[in-house]
């Protein structure tokens, strides 16, 4: 191992940071890459001559920073580089993985018809319970899980056309398909940001402990005349996807 495990200074940096910011930029420079683990607690405290106490806050700031994930049995795990989407462009997952050289990957839990919930009900303008299209699916960038996505079609759109396959959902995009088949091309759309703690579904599909802070973004994407084409709540983890707004002065 080469990075830095010489003495820590007596001083005002605390311990912790200075353990902290050895690995960070150990994590930087490549020493340790995507998917190997970190020195554990007990192994800092036997390089270093620290506590455990001192060592997991050492290792909770790295998770906290998005540099690596934690997990009981698994230890402290380097993640890939945070993906970054910009919230004034509208684009399919698929797309804005590959704009940023990464592959994306799905796994489509379900495709189906049923019932409108409320919620999409109204973002689709259609009454509560009448039938649409709903389509559930993991989301991943070079196989690591990112997100999960609950999409509803607007029945509209989708009329009497057989509706696509899990494979066909798990190699390419939804978008094309609605372009495609459905001749429904994306105009525009909003979307809404928000915060929720993860459900033991959410926890396993995502890889993260139950209870974990998600980013939820609820899209709702419109054809050019303005009529609703797709509502879609995606749960994202924040320590591998964040958005970004660029401001400019009134």
């Amino acid at each position: 191992m080469s990075w830095d495990t010489g003495a820590l200074t007596a001083g005002p940096v605390p311990l912790w940071h200075q353990i902290a910011e050895r690995l960070r930029a150990a994590i930087l420079a490549g020493e340790f890459r995507p998917g190997d683990a970190l020195p554990s607690e007990s192994e800092l405290n036997r390089r270093f001559g620290i506590s455990r106490s001192t060592a997991r806050t050492s290792l909770d700031r790295l998770k906290e920073d998005g540099l690596i994930s934690r997990r009981s049995g698994k230890g402290s795990i380097v993640l890939a580089p945070r993906i970054e989407q910009s919230l004034d462009r509208l684009a399919g997952f698929s797309d804005d993985m590959r704009r940023r050289g990464l592959e994306p990957s799905y796994l489509t839990e379900s495709i189906r018809r049923t019932g409108a919930t409320r919620k999409a009900a109204a973002a689709l303008g259609i009454a509560p319970g009448f039938q649409a299209v709903r389509i559930r699916r993991r989301l991943r960038a070079d196989g690591c899980p990112i997100g999960l996505s609950d999409s509803w079609l607007a029945p509209s759109v989708i009329g009497n056309h057989t509706l696509p396959d899990r494979e066909a959902l798990d190699t390419g995009s939804l978008y094309d398909w609605l372009r495609d088949t459905c001749a429904a091309h994306v105009g525009g759309g909003h979307e809404l940001i928000g915060a929720t703690a993860a459900t033991p579904r959410q926890a396993c599909a995502l890889e993260v402990d139950e209870g974990s802070p998600l980013l939820v973004a609820e899209r709702t994407c419109h054809a050019l005349d303005g009529s609703p084409i797709e509502h879609a709540t995606v749960h994202y983890r924040p320590d591998r996807y964040r958005f970004r707004i660029e401001l400019a002065n009134p």
